[in-house]
């Protein structure tokens, strides 16, 4: 999609769509950053130990969890 060939409401979805996208690389990369730091605590070898691979589970699940009830509020607050 060329943005310049966009009219002012293409123009507005395409903005939003590409804000979202950010976001959602955002807190995937902070998501994976927090948990790999809480979860790896060594080396890691070709496979995830079994308590490192539920830490990792546990840890995106409240992590998805916190920003939905986050997002929620913020939506609450408009």
């Amino acid at each position: 999609m060329d943005p310049s060939s966009l009219n002012s409401n293409e123009m507005q979805r395409f903005l939003t769509q590409e804000k979202e996208k950010a976001m959602v690389n955002e807190m995937v990369a902070k998501l994976t950053s927090e948990c790999w730091d809480k979860c790896i605590t060594s080396t890691p070898g070709s496979k995830f130990s079994s308590s490192e691979s539920s830490c990792l589970t546990n840890c995106a699940q409240r992590y998805m969890d916190m920003s939905l009830i986050i997002m929620k509020r913020f939506q609450s607050m408009q």
